[in-house]
């Protein structure tokens, strides 16, 4: 019986290891196709851009943290339209580690997108948040 009992525990604990893996799967596959949902991924439009504008991708903070985009008066930070918000305040900090002005490349993938940059405006106004945008939303 307790060889029973011993089997039945181990074949649960495999079943809680297949679940786990399983769940992990799942979370996998939904990011990655969460990422495949864009025409091209956020380092295309930040490379091309930065490097046409003759800056830095990528400067690298004291804290580790990275810039994407640094140019002589501004610091950027490039994000689809959905996460506006979230560029403002990366912007914003970015600014103030380099002593430079915040600056936002939103990401417009279609003309649906214009909704995510009045909302930025709004607030990028107020602040001093300079904006460009990319993408076939932007044209």
């Amino acid at each position: 019986m307790e060889r029973l009992i011993e089997k039945a525990k181990s074949v649960r604990y495999d079943m809680a290891d297949v679940l786990s893996v399983a769940i992990l799967l799942l979370f996998m596959l939904l990011g990655s196709r969460a990422e495949a949902a864009h025409r091209h991924p956020e380092k295309h439009y930040q490379q091309q851009w930065c490097d046409a504008a003759g800056g830095v991708t990528e400067f690298v903070l004291q804290d580790r943290t990275r810039v994407d985009c640094l140019l002589d008066e501004y610091a950027i930070e490039f994000d689809f339209a959905n996460k506006w918000a979230e560029a403002i305040g990366q912007a914003l900090y970015y600014g103030q580690m380099t002593d430079s002005r915040p600056g936002v490349v939103l990401i417009l993938e279609s003309t649906d997108d214009r909704r995510y940059l009045e909302r930025l405006h709004v607030v990028a106004d107020q602040y001093g948040i300079r904006v460009w945008t990319v993408g076939q939303g932007a044209e």
